[in-house]
């Protein structure tokens, strides 16, 4: 039962903020060392339940996803590889140096940093108002800015909307990307952990995996209806100052041994 309580509050995690510019990865390495659940097994799950939160783009974007649309197939294809090829390559390496609370805080408050000066330009050129007028150069310098989120704590969506909005996306049309971008790139890393760590899991993980996807599901679901009406009439500031008031607020907890991070 404890498990699945546990599962079901990271679930929540993961889908409250898979697609704000907050980092999910972040939020459930810290989640899951305040829990206790910060085994390999669990690790897994992180990024299993991801699937779930993917799903929910699947169903909010279906009238688009289910048709013929070659361009965008092109363009998530396109964005997809660089962080396909460099995750392959050092996923071992960032997992054993960067999957801990203080990298994570530091690349907390690193992106906030980032966030405030984009968002404070008083004038910029957007030259791409929908995702449908895209080029496959936009969607790859997008691909690019994703690299950046293999840092756990700087965050997917954070990189390709920020990005996007750097590279001429209106802040719609990089929101939707992203959303978008999140399919493969979430189900491509979900696929490749479960194969990877396959002799670890056993079929008594089931209930535990099934209850973070549907939570996680419903609770990104939520998420994405509110933030397209958000991007409409808000800018990303309020994240930028979250995120580096909760990367402070981790780092000082960790150096007065207030709270007991994992080594």
């Amino acid at each position: 039962m404890s498990n699945l309580i546990d599962a079901f509050v990271l679930g929540i995690v993961e889908g409250l903020t898979e697609f704000l510019p907050i980092s999910s990865t972040g939020h459930l390495i810290l989640a899951g060392d305040l829990l206790g659940a910060n085994d390999e097994r669990w690790n897994v799950f992180n990024i299993v339940i991801q699937t779930g939160a993917m799903l929910a783009v699947v169903w909010e974007y279906r009238a688009r996803f289910f048709k013929i649309d070659l361009q965008l197939y092109r363009n998530l294809i396109v964005a997809f590889f660089p962080a396909a090829v460099l995750g392959l390559a050092f996923s071992k390496y960032i997992k054993s140096y960067l999957f801990h609370a203080v990298p994570v805080a530091l690349a907390f408050i690193i992106g906030g940093i980032v966030i405030l000066p984009v968002e404070s330009r008083k004038s910029r050129d957007v030259r791409v108002e929908s995702t449908a007028a895209m080029t496959w150069l936009d969607a790859l310098k997008v691909g690019i800015a994703q690299c950046f989120a293999l840092i756990p704590g700087t965050s997917r969506s954070g990189a390709t909307i920020i990005g996007g909005m750097l590279f001429g996306l209106s802040r719609k049309a990089a929101t939707e990307f992203s959303f978008f971008l999140a399919v493969p790139t979430l189900v491509a890393a979900g696929l490749y952990d479960l194969w990877k760590h396959r002799d670890m899991l056993s079929a008594a993980d089931a209930p535990i995996f099934g209850v973070g996807m549907v939570v996680s599901f419903v609770s990104a679901f939520v998420v994405i209806r509110w933030l397209i009406r958000y991007v409409a009439t808000h800018d990303f500031k309020p994240f930028a100052w979250y995120r580096i008031g909760f990367g402070l607020v981790v780092l000082v907890t960790a150096y007065l041994g207030w709270v007991d991070w994992k080594d």
